[in-house]
C-alpha cells in the first residue's frame, strides 16, 4: 500500500532557487557526458601510460555505456523509497570518485573497474535526472526545464570534451581527468545546496518496467524511435571524420571548426524542440536526418558538407528532449520508470550503432554507414506517423 502526500498548489513561474536546481542537474548531465567521452580525445596518451593498444583503451568508453544500460533500470528499482536528492548526490559522488581513480591509476584493469563504477553512477543519475523537471518547476515551465537539463548532453560535446582534450594536450590526460572529477564534486555541492527534498512517490518494481514496455503504446513507440534514431545516428556519426575527409574533402584544419558548428547547432535544436510539440518535432527530425544522410552519401564537396552537417546537428539536437517528452506524456505517473528504460535503450543504441557502423566500413564501404543511417531514420518517420495515428482516443464503448 502506498500513500501520497498532497503538495500545495505550485506557482505559475519557478523562482530563482528552482532554476538553480535545474541548472545543477544540467551541470550534472554535462559532467557525465564529458567524463563518458573523455577517453576519445585522450586515446593516444592513455594508451601509452596504461600500456595497452588504442583499440583496447576504447573499452573505457564501451564498458561504461553497457554498464549504464543495465544500471539505469536496476538503480531505479533498487532505490525503493530513498529520497532522490540523496540518491543523486551519492551517484554523482560515485562518478567523481571513479574519474579520480582513473586519473590516479597506472593499471588498465583498475581503470576498467573504475569505469564500471562510473557506468553505474552515470546510468542511475541520468535515469533519475531525466524526468526531474516536473518536480522542480511548475507545469507551464516543464518543457523549458527539460530542454535545459538535456542541453547538458549537447554542451558536453561542444565545450566539455574539447576543453578536456585541450587540458590533456597542454598538460596530461591525468590532469584532464582530475579536472572533470573536480567538476563532479562541484556538482555534488550544488545539488546538496539547491535541490529540494525529493521523497519517492512510490518504489519502482521490475514488473512496472515490463508493463510500461508491453502495454503502453506511447512508451513502446518512443523506445522504437530511440533504437532507430540513435542507432542510425551513431552508425554514421561514429565515422564522421573519415566521411568528411574522404568523401567530401574537408581538411583537418576545418574539421574541428565544422564539428564545433555541429555542436552549436545541436544545442539550438535542443531548445527549439524543447518548446514545441514533440511529435511534430520528431517528424521534422526524422525527415531531416533521412535526407541529410542520403545527401552526404550522394554528394561531395566541403561547402555542401558544411550545410548538411549544420542541419544534421540541428535535427539530432532535438532527439533526446523530444522523445523524453513523448515518454513522459505517455506515462506521466511513472517518470522514473520510463526514464530508466529510456536511458537503458539509448545507451544500447549507441553501442549498436558503433558496432553496425564498424562492420559496415570493414565489410562494405564507408558510404554504407550513411545509407544504413538513412534507412533507419526513414523507418523512424513511419513510426512517428503510425504511432500518432494509433494513439488517438477511441470512442467509449457501452457496457
Amino acid at each position: 500500500m502506498t500513500t501520497s502526500i498532497s503538495a500545495p498548489p505550485a506557482p505559475e513561474r519557478a523562482g530563482a532557487r528552482a532554476w538553480a536546481a535545474v541548472l545543477s542537474v544540467t551541470l550534472g548531465i554535462f559532467t557525465l557526458v564529458t567524463a563518458e567521452m573523455l577517453p576519445i580525445g585522450l586515446l593516444s596518451p592513455m594508451s601509452s601510460a596504461l600500456g595497452v593498444s588504442e583499440g583496447t583503451v576504447g573499452l573505457l568508453v564501451t564498458v561504461p555505456g553497457v554498464v549504464a544500460a543495465v544500471s539505469a533500470p536496476l538503480v531505479t528499482v533498487l532505490a525503493g523509497t530513498v529520497d532522490r536528492k540523496l540518491l543523486l548526490c551519492l551517484l554523482i559522488g560515485a562518478v567523481s570518485l571513479a574519474t579520480l581513480a582513473t586519473a590516479l591509476t597506472s593499471a588498465f584493469a583498475v581503470a576498467v573497474l573504475a569505469r564500471v563504477v562510473f557506468g553505474i553512477g552515470m546510468g542511475g543519475f541520468w535515469a533519475l535526472a531525466g524526468g526531474l523537471a516536473p518536480r522542480l518547476v511548475p507545469e507551464p515551465q516543464v518543457g523549458k526545464a527539460t530542454a535545459w537539463i538535456f542541453s547538458g548532453v549537447a554542451a558536453a560535446s561542444v565545450l566539455g570534451v574539447p576543453a578536456a582534450t585541450f587540458i590533456g594536450d597542454v598538460s596530461s590526460w591525468r590532469t584532464a581527468c582530475l579536472a572533470v572529477a573536480g567538476l563532479g564534486f562541484v556538482v555534488l555541492a550544488a545539488l546538496a545546496l539547491y535541490l529540494p527534498g525529493l521523497p519517492a512517490h512510490h518504489a519502482v518494481r521490475p514488473r512496472e518496467l515490463g508493463v510500461l514496455v508491453r502495454r503502453n503504446r506511447g512508451v513502446a513507440a518512443g523506445l522504437v524511435l530511440i533504437l532507430l534514431l540513435v542507432t542510425g545516428h551513431f552508425t554514421a556519426y561514429t565515422f564522421v571524420r573519415p566521411i568528411l575527409e574522404d568523401l567530401h574533402g574537408v581538411g583537418a584544419g576545418a574539421l574541428s571548426a565544422l564539428l564545433f558548428g555541429y555542436g552549436v547547432a545541436g544545442i539550438t535544436g535542443n531548445f527549439l524542440a524543447g518548446n514545441r510539440d514533440p511529435r511534430r518535432s520528431l517528424l521534422a527530425i526524422t525527415l531531416a536526418l533521412a535526407v541529410v544522410t542520403a545527401a552526404l552519401a550522394l554528394t561531395g564537396g566541403p561547402v555542401i558538407a558544411v550545410a548538411l552537417m549544420l542541419i544534421w546537428g540541428l535535427a539530432y539536437g532535438g532527439v533526446s528532449v523530444s522523445i523524453q517528452k513523448v515518454l513522459l506524456g505517455a506515462a506521466p505517473e511513472s517518470p522514473e520508470a520510463v526514464t530508466s528504460v529510456f536511458v537503458a535503450v539509448f545507451n544500447l543504441a549507441i553501442a549498436a550503432g558503433a558496432l553496425i557502423g564498424g562492420r559496415a566500413v570493414d565489410l562494405i564501404s564507408l558510404p554504407a554507414t550513411l545509407w544504413i543511417a538513412c534507412a533507419a531514420t526513414a523507418l523512424a518517420v513511419v513510426v512517428v506517423l503510425t504511432s500518432g495515428r494509433r494513439e488517438r482516443p477511441q470512442p467509449a464503448r457501452r457496457r
